[in-house]
């Protein structure tokens, strides 16, 4: 027997084992949680015949000593519950050992001249049962990371004990489906290349997969990165950062005792529902339980509770070329910029002083507080929030007048007194605007823009129609933030913001008062954003607004995502300033296509979603400029063929052929992307050649532009 089939042989017999072992701790579980469920069920009928209460007891004489039985009788169901909730997420988990047990195997040598027992490495551990033996171990472990960072050689793996070094002698690889071995291969760097490769060659899927088996050594950094407070991943598109920043939250789940995180305690900023419902099933499939997930709009909402703009809807009329387009656009950036926060600061301090009508507070014909101590209050301690300061102000009229008269304050009397403490965010922030001599005021010293006479008059009108724009929500919910507090955000311990070019100042800093307790993962492209200019400096002003003790930049400059051809062309619009490196996975070169008219344009995209199909490939995304064009182009469309229209309040899995606004794009992937409407009208500016950047880079195998009438000049330039 030669080594090939030795090995071979020996790697059946020992994945055999392993699913024997899986498999009985599978049938255990099943038993267990099935004698779970009778007792949980036979509890619970013990419960309603045998109680001496009734529900309409609970509140009679003896509610006290009823609620005392049924919270005893309870007990244990409650206790009997959570352990068949527990065996279920171990009964998943085996469920997935059964089909796919491991991935990759280690020989690591800790010492010279010791025995070596093998580490396999699978998306869960297994442990056999009634014994020490590790089967498999979890890919988060510490000695895992040994396979992501190091070929044969020497290497080293951190552990709770500490550093731990020694030699990875074997390095192999394992395809297992539905439980059988396929194949496998000791992986050196090249061949690991080419597995990635035919893993990148394949078609993509209607959501997001994990990617265990292929993390590669800078990503696996990232992930199991502990020390900084705020980790900043510049990433490329395709280079895997939302996928990594995912595997990052269930890492931090896995790792430690004591700071092992819930689900509860880790937050996602997504840039829009529809990437929310493509990341959806990663930390699932992980093993861990979900996070939550929500978008900027949705503080937006918890911190206001006024209707308002959406950021999609900004977006739309911003990029609709509209006359109103860059007056949006210009008000956005002033209005969220760290200019506005200090002219915001400033308008919170000079509240009391002049919006508030606060006069001297009287009892009994005594001076309690003067008007100018009661402002004095108000304005120290700037991080507390006026809402706080005046409930310390109550608390200090009730305790001046109990020791003096040794009695308590009337309610009525009271509220009287504090009648100047009913304070209204909308309102007060009305009144920034009704004045433009109050607001330059305020802003005194501080560089204005040029339209801000425009930008002014525009608010003040929005406002009195009860309109607010995003910009204002935005800053809205800062001033209400500053006013009023938010607890709802306090048990926050990790934050991952994605898409973080797009943000501004003043978004970073609600995120900052909301999530004082946290740390941070943020990722983002300065070759993405949207209408506006980044460049490196940007994520320097995140981590010193944020303020965390350490923070890190780290850059992922190469992209898996697109073949070598697309990425090429793709980087014609972008400059050079933060390098993109290929893969270098072929394909074939973009496409480009004129028609004359609509008729023609429509002709054309057909006959290629045609040819896309024909050649296998499962999603392909139309990706047009705004909501409007995207229109257009669906009602054309879906008179010749099923196509999936996308809007910015659409929640779907991305599959087949879907249509929709380029910004709706960001985070996406299609296997072929068609976009549509590359005219010289839709895009001429800078900032549009970021957006053709963006829908270019969205693309796995194939790219097409196509247009009516004369080209976009950003195409030859």
């Amino acid at each position: 027997m030669n080594e090939n089939n030795h090995n071979w042989c020996i790697e059946e017999q020992r994945l055999k084992e392993t699913i024997e072992e899986a498999r009985a701790q599978l049938d255990d579980a099943l038993k267990a949680n099935e004698k779970n469920r009778e007792m949980i069920q036979a509890a619970k009928k013990e419960i309603r015949e045998n109680t001496s209460h009734g529900i309409g007891n609970l509140y009679g004489s003896d509610g006290f000593e009823a609620l005392v039985e049924l919270s005893q009788a309870m007990a244990p169901v409650t206790e009997r519950t959570a352990l068949y909730e527990f065996t279920e997420a171990k009964i998943t988990k085996l469920r997935g050992i059964l089909d796919t047990p491991y991935f990759a195997r280690i020989d690591f040598c800790f010492r010279d001249g010791e025995q070596t027992e093998p580490i396999y490495i699978g998306h869960h551990s297994l442990k056999k049962e009634n014994a020490y033996k590790m089967l498999i171990h979890d890919w988060r472990s510490p000695v895992a990371s040994v396979f992501y960072r190091f070929a044969p050689g020497d290497a080293w793996y951190d552990a709770p004990v500490g550093r731990i070094e020694g030699k990875l002698l074997l390095k192999r690889q394992f395809e297992i489906k539905d439980g059988h071995l396929d194949f496998f291969f000791d992986a050196d760097l090249q061949v690991f290349d080419e597995f990635l490769k035919k893993l990148l060659s394949s078609n993509t899927s209607p959501k997001m997969k994990t990617i265990v088996e292929s993390i590669q050594r800078d990503q696996d950094l990232v992930i199991r990165d502990m020390e900084n407070d705020v980790l900043i991943v510049q990433g490329v598109a395709g280079s895997g950062k939302t996928s990594i920043a995912l595997h990052r939250a269930a890492y931090l789940m896995y790792q430690g005792l004591s700071d092992r995180l819930q689900g509860r305690e880790i937050i996602i900023v997504s840039p829009h529902k529809l990437f929310e419902q493509y990341i959806a099933n990663v930390i699932p499939e992980l093993g861990e339980e979900n996070v939550r997930t929500l978008v900027f709009d949705e503080i937006i909402k918890d911190l206001i509770d006024k209707k308002f703009e959406t950021k999609n809807v900004f977006l739309e009329r911003v990029l609709s070329n509209g006359p109103q387009s860059q007056l949006k656009s210009d008000s956005m950036a002033f209005k969220a910029s760290a200019d506005f926060i200090k002219i915001l600061d400033r308008f919170i301090d000079d509240i009391p002083q002049h919006l508030m009508n606060i006069r001297d507070i009287r009892y009994k014909g005594e001076t309690i507080f003067t008007r100018a101590e009661i402002i004095s209050r108000l304005q120290t301690n700037p991080d507390t929030p006026l809402k706080t300061k005046l409930g310390y102000l109550e608390e200090a009229i009730n305790e001046t007048v109990y020791g003096k008269w040794r009695r308590p304050l009337k309610s009525s009397v009271r509220n009287e007194m504090m009648r100047f403490a009913e304070i209204d965010a909308l309102n007060l922030y009305t009144q920034l605007f009704e004045n433009d001599g109050y607001f330059f005021k305020i802003a005194a010293g501080i560089a204005l823009p040029e339209g801000i006479r425009k930008m002014l008059a525009v608010t003040k009108r929005n406002l009195i129609h009860h309109h607010l724009n995003y910009d204002d929500a935005v800053a809205l919910a800062y001033l209400s933030l500053r006013l009023f507090g938010a607890k709802e955000y306090a048990t926050i311990k990790q934050v991952i913001i994605d898409e973080s070019q797009d943000y501004y100042p003043l978004h970073y800093e609600i995120m900052n008062r909301l999530f004082l307790k946290s740390k941070l993962t943020i990722l983002g492209d300065i070759n993405q954003t949207l209408q506006k200019n980044e460049d490196l400096s940007f994520y320097e002003a995140i981590a010193k607004r944020l303020n965390r003790k350490k923070s890190a930049l780290v850059t992922m400059n190469k992209s898996y995502r697109c073949t070598s051809e697309i990425l090429r062309f793709s980087k014609k619009f972008i400059d050079d300033a933060i390098p993109v490196e290929s893969f270098n996975r072929s394909g074939e070169e973009p496409v480009l296509l004129g028609a004359a008219d609509t008729e023609s344009l429509v002709e054309k995209l057909c006959d290629t979603i045609n040819q896309c199909q024909t050649a296998g490939y499962q999603s392909i995304g139309l990706i047009v400029k705004n909501q409007k064009n995207t229109m257009v182009l669906f009602e054309a469309l879906q008179q010749k063929m099923s196509v999936n229209l996308i809007r910015h309040n659409t929640v779907v899995e991305i599959e087949g052929v879907s249509i929709m606004p380029l910004y709706l794009s960001k985070g996406l992937e299609f296997d072929a992307v068609l976009i549509c409407d590359v005219s010289a009208e839709n895009y001429h500016s800078e900032a549009d050649k970021r957006l053709l950047y963006i829908g270019c880079t969205r693309a796995l195998h194939r790219l097409y532009l196509l247009w009516e009438g004369q080209p976009s000049p950003l195409l030859t330039d």
